[in-house]
């Protein structure tokens, strides 16, 4: 690559909040054309970094440059005016507004007072060819995929004519395939000559797309390194100051006796559409990690959201421990021994606007040790928490003080998985248990979900991470089309012809799905 200015320069960017430095007298450079990836832990201060190149904070010190010139970024509509744009790990989209309403919001066209639609349409239907997204501009974002949804983001850049542009964890909610696409459309756009930040945790994305990667730790720059010439474990061990162990290390299961068994589930679908959730069978013992593996939106969500009291079933049974809870409390499950550590921690994880403290007892702050007379016991509350962030290495600014909204992604993951473990249940439900976390954090929690496994407990484990699902597998169920079609054993078949199965091309007799049970 030519030695040119360099199109963006953060040049000692210092942003403190209350009890923490977040960035640290970072310096990054972003050359024309290249794609720079951003690599840390959570809580590492990579969304803050990028936060203030797109306006949303203020930096305590240090300088932003453009093509060489000072550039002062007070808010989004300057970032947008100087050519960059940013996809958030939680998007930003009106759920009940359509595609083409969410690309131009902001930047609309009004003639006499009325909006002028049928140039954006236009536009954004171009674009969308062009790149190949296939989106109905017409469509509600309630009413589309996550994969989806993000385009409806890149494109929102592309209509701005932006040419820097941040992707903030863009793989944390896409399936194995949407990842593939979107590292496609990535190596395009710089190809036209865009410039991309990306944020990311996953090693094998930084390998196959990034030109650069500046790693930072702790909120301070640990340095910038050639992709081409830095392998995986140097990248790991930069970002989290040790080696990291990239394998699951697991011996093999003994399983024990039957702990949790789903017999003929289904789930009825919206206003009469078909099931997504068709006949389901299935059992966990003792001392077995047993996934559901599928691409997303195969019925996986309905299937937990019926198993864990979110959602009635319309057929089927549930036991738990020899006890029929199919129609029993949330509640009731988990003091019967269900934890669920869900897929979306901000809806079904979290009280967002609570303590962490607070969030780390939700399922138990009835209990006598934290609650005398139907007054809590503040103090038992505080000391659990104490107990817990230190135990399972929970970073936040104020301990058990902090707002859970103000954490990390990963941290709020962390935080989810004590809470979940520490009940001692007899079978933990474990969604996308290690979604949008850092080698190290993901590190940890196999190691956790093994030693659960260890000590006698039922893990259901439902990942669209193929990795985990080969790696931390006692037994692989594939799910597609709302069925079980295939039972497999994950030290017998190989990545691709998991796929063939998710993808529905292959499938096991029906009874194959009873095996082990």
């Amino acid at each position: 690559m030519a030695v040119m200015e360099p199109i963006i320069e953060m040049l000692g960017i210092t942003k403190r909040f209350p009890g923490i430095v977040a960035n640290d007298d970072i310096t990054l450079q972003l050359e024309k054309g290249e794609i720079h990836a951003l690599l840390g832990e959570n809580g590492a201060g990579k969304s803050t970094l990028m936060s203030v190149l797109f306006g949303m904070y203020r930096p305590d010190e240090g300088v932003i440059r453009k093509n060489g010139a000072v550039v002062q970024i007070n808010d989004p509509n300057d970032a947008n005016r100087l050519g960059i744009g940013m996809v958030h790990q939680h998007f930003k989209l009106v759920h009940n507004f359509t595609v083409l309403q969410n690309i131009i919001l902001g930047v609309e066209t009004t003639r006499g007072g009325f909006l002028q639609m049928q140039d954006a349409r236009e536009k954004v239907v171009a674009l969308s060819e062009k790149y190949g997204f296939a989106i109905d501009p017409d469509a509600l974002i309630e009413d589309i995929t996550v994969g989806m949804q993000q385009r409806v983001e890149i494109l929102k850049m592309l209509y701005r004519e932006n040419e820097i542009l941040i992707f903030d964890e863009p793989t944390a909610v896409l399936t194995p395939q949407e990842i593939t696409e979107l590292m496609k459309i990535m190596k395009g756009l710089v190809a036209e000559g865009k410039s991309i930040l990306f944020i990311t945790h996953k090693l094998n994305e930084i390998k196959e797309v990034a030109d650069r990667c500046t790693v930072l730790r702790k909120g301070k720059c640990i340095g910038t390194v050639q992709v081409a010439t830095t392998s995986k474990e140097e990248l790991s061990e930069m970002m989290v100051g040790r080696k990291v162990n990239l394998v699951v290390e697991k011996g093999p299961a003994n399983p024990g006796a039957e702990v949790f068994r789903v017999q003929g589930l289904s789930v009825q679908g919206h206003a009469g559409s078909k099931h997504p959730v068709r006949d389901v069978s299935l059992s966990v013992r003792s001392g077995e990690i047993v996934c559901i593996a599928g691409i997303d939106g195969n019925g996986q969500t309905e299937f937990v959201q019926a198993i864990t009291g979110l959602i009635q079933p319309s057929a089927g049974s549930i036991h738990l421990a020899g006890q029929d809870i199919t129609h029993a409390s949330v509640r009731r499950r988990n003091t019967s021994g269900m934890a669920h550590i869900p897929e979306d921690r901000h809806r079904h994880g979290l009280v967002l606007d609570f303590p962490l403290a607070y969030n780390l007892v939700l399922q138990s702050y009835f209990e006598p040790q934290f609650c005398k007379a139907g007054f809590l016991q503040y103090d038992a509350i505080y000391e659990y928490a104490d107990k817990l962030i230190e135990k399972y290495d929970i970073r936040t600014g104020q301990g058990a003080n902090t707002l859970a909204r103000s954490m990390s992604g990963g941290n709020q993951q962390k935080a989810i998985v004590a809470r979940e473990i520490e009940q001692a249940p007899e079978i933990l439900v474990a969604v996308q248990p290690t979604r949008g976390l850092d080698v190290g954090a993901i590190e940890y929690i196999h190691k956790k979900l093994v030693e659960e496994r260890d000590a006698g407990k039922g893990i259901l484990l439902v990942s669209l991470e193929l990795d985990e699902v080969m790696n931390l597998s006692d037994r692989i169920l594939v799910i597609y089309e709302g069925e079980i079609v295939a039972d497999l054993d994950p030290a017998k078949v190989t990545v691709q012809e998991l796929g063939l199965y998710m993808a529905g091309s292959k499938r096991d007799a029906p009874a194959q799905t009873e095996k082990g049970a």
